[in-house]
C-alpha cells in the first residue's frame, strides 16, 4: 500500500490495493460492523478482487471483441420514441452502437439530457418556462398572422401575445432581431407589428421573402428544435432532439455539471477528451443493458481507451485507430488489402510480426499467454573440452 493512501486499521490484510482498504475501513464504520462481520467482508471483497483479474498475457483485445461482438449481432435495429412527442426518436441498438464507434461528426438523432438547479427541477412548470428559454423558436411560430402586400412588395407579420411571453420576447426585440437578419430589406414597425419591404418589384421574390421570414431562428438556442420535460428520480429535467452543449451550459437555470449530451465529438470539442471518453463508455453501455445484454464494464473502457489515448477522438475503422497500427500485415487484414499492401512494398516497409493478427496470417504463435515468455537454454561445456583445457 502506498504511503500517501488513507490509513487502516489492523484487521485488513495487505494484498489488497490502499483505494479498496480505505473504501472498506470507511464502510465498516458507517455501518457499525463487528469484527467477524468485518472479517466476512473482507473475504467476500478479496473473492471478487481475485476475479476480477486477469492473467498476464491474456488476449484482452480479443475477449473484448467477443464480448461484444457476439451480443451485437443479436441486437435487433429498433428505434425507441417518447410518448406523445413522436419528433423525439432516439437511435438506439445497432445503429447506435455503429455511431458510435464510427465517432459520427452528428447523431442521426442528436440529444440532450439537461439537468437543472433548484428551484426550477422541483415543477413541471418551472421545468417548461426553461424548456420554452431553451428551445429554438422560428417567426412562423410567434405570428398570429403572415400577410403580403403586392402594391408594395411588403409583408406584413402580427404576432401572437401570448406566445411572445411565454418565450420571452417582445416585439421591439423581434424588430431588433428581424433587423439584424434580414439584409437589404426595409423593416419597420407598424400597428403593433413589423413589415418588412423589398427594394425590388418582383412577386416571386416576395413569395421567397414571406417562407424565408417564417424560418427565421428568433429566440431559445439553435440546433435545440424540441424539448420535453421529464421526471426522472424526483427531479424534473429537460429531453432535447438538438444539441448545442455549450450554449445550453451558459442558461443560468442550467446545471452544467450533469448536463450531457450524445454527440461525442462536441463534448470533445467543448469538455475535453476524458469527458468523450466517458461518454463513449456511457453510451454503449446505456444501449448494451436497454437491449438485455450487460457486458463487462471493463471491456468497453479498453474500446474508449483505444478511440481516445492519442488525444484525439479516432474511430473504429480503416480511416481511424486501424490506420495508426505499425504493422503491414494487420492494417491489410482490416479492409482493403491491396492497397496496404502495394502502398508498404513503395515504400519498403518492414513487418516485425509484434502482434495477434499478422503472426495468425504467417502461422506463427501468438505473442500472448505461453506464447508470450521466451526461454533461454544455457548449455555446459562438454566434459571433453574441459580436461583438454586442463590438461594444457
Amino acid at each position: 500500500m502506498s504511503s500517501d493512501s488513507a490509513p487502516v486499521s489492523n484487521w485488513l490484510e495487505k494484498n489488497l490495493p490502499g483505494e479498496i482498504l480505505a473504501d472498506l475501513e470507511k464502510t465498516a464504520k458507517e455501518h457499525k460492523l463487528s469484527e467477524s462481520q468485518k472479517n466476512k467482508l473482507l473475504d467476500e471483497l478479496k473473492k471478487r478482487y481475485a476475479n476480477s483479474q486477469i492473467t498476464p498475457g491474456e488476449a484482452v483485445g480479443i475477449i473484448t471483441a467477443q464480448s461484444i461482438g457476439e451480443p451485437g449481432t443479436q441486437m435487433t435495429m429498433r428505434t425507441h420514441h417518447f410518448v406523445g412527442v413522436a419528433e423525439l426518436n432516439v437511435t438506439l441498438g445497432l445503429p447506435r452502437i455503429i455511431e458510435v464507434l464510427d465517432l459520427r461528426k452528428e447523431p442521426k438523432t442528436p440529444s440532450m439530457l439537461i439537468y437543472l438547479n433548484q428551484p426550477h427541477n422541483q415543477s413541471r412548470e418551472a421545468a417548461e418556462k426553461v424548456a420554452n428559454k431553451i428551445r429554438q423558436v422560428v417567426l412562423g411560430e410567434l405570428a398570429k398572422e403572415i400577410s403580403m402586400s403586392i402594391t408594395d412588395f411588403s409583408v406584413f407579420v402580427k404576432f401572437d401575445r401570448e406566445e411572445l411571453s411565454a418565450h420571452h420576447v417582445s416585439v421591439d426585440g423581434m424588430f431588433d432581431i428581424l433587423l439584424k437578419q434580414l439584409h437589404g430589406y426595409v423593416v419597420e414597425k407598424q400597428d403593433g407589428g413589423i413589415v418588412i419591404k423589398q427594394k425590388e418589384k418582383e412577386i416571386k421574390k416576395l413569395y421567397r421573402l414571406k417562407e424565408k421570414i417564417k424560418e427565421l431562428a428568433v429566440a431559445g438556442i439553435k440546433e435545440i428544435s424540441n424539448t420535453l420535460p421529464i421526471n426522472r428520480g424526483g427531479e424534473w429535467l429537460i429531453q432535447t432532439f438538438g444539441s448545442n452543449l455549450k450554449s445550453v451550459m451558459l442558461i443560468d437555470e442550467v446545471d452544467d455539471k450533469r448536463t450531457t449530451t450524445n454527440n461525442i465529438v462536441e463534448v470533445a470539442q467543448v469538455l475535453g477528451i476524458e469527458a468523450a471518453r466517458q461518454v463513449i463508455i456511457d453510451e454503449i453501455m446505456k444501449v448494451l443493458e436497454e437491449q438485455g445484454m450487460p457486458v463487462d464494464y471493463r471491456h468497453i473502457m479498453l474500446i474508449a481507451d483505444i478511440m481516445c489515448q492519442t488525444g484525439d477522438l479516432r474511430s473504429i475503422t480503416r480511416h481511424g485507430i486501424t490506420s495508426q497500427k505499425s504493422s503491414v500485415l494487420a492494417r491489410a487484414s482490416f479492409e482493403i488489402p491491396l492497397k496496404h499492401l502495394i502502398n508498404a512494398s513503395v515504400v519498403g516497409e518492414t513487418d516485425q510480426l509484434r502482434s495477434v493478427v499478422e503472426n495468425i496470417m504467417v502461422n506463427q504463435a501468438v505473442p500472448v499467454g505461453t506464447g508470450l515468455p521466451g526461454l533461454v537454454v544455457k548449455m555446459k561445456e562438454p566434459e571433453t573440452k574441459k580436461r583438454v583445457k586442463h590438461d594444457s
